[in-house]
């Protein structure tokens, strides 16, 4: 079951790489107190897919974040798998503020049609 799961996430993300539009998703809750700031992002593709399917909602992703600022790991807590492939590629690119140590928070994305 975990194996064919992991394939369909696989090609729900290569599905997301033929993107045509740009998602309206806005990102929230980021700059809580005691959460690193953003110095810059990429907003998350809305996919052909998902416009298709006329998903919208929110999606959870935490991420682990490097002492330099760069995004370490991340992965889904949460959101539809079709919009999750999305929020992950975009996250990669983005950088926060340095910090002594490495830090954990969750990034919050609000998909709206």
């Amino acid at each position: 079951m975990r194996q064919m799961w992991g394939k369909a996430v696989l090609a729900i993300g290569m599905a997301s790489l033929l993107v045509v539009g740009f998602a309206s998703a806005q990102q929230g809750n980021v700059t809580e107190e005691g959460k690193r700031k953003i110095k810059s992002k990429t907003n998350p593709q809305y996919s052909d897919l998902a416009r298709r399917m006329s998903l919208s909602g929110k999606v959870k992703i935490e991420v682990v974040i490097a002492p330099d600022g760069h995004v370490k790991g991340a992965h889904a807590v949460g959101g539809h798998p079709v919009l999750v492939q999305s929020c992950l590629d975009a996250v990669k690119d983005w950088r926060f503020e340095s910090a002594p140590e490495e830090t954990t928070q969750i990034i919050e994305f609000d998909f709206k049609q």
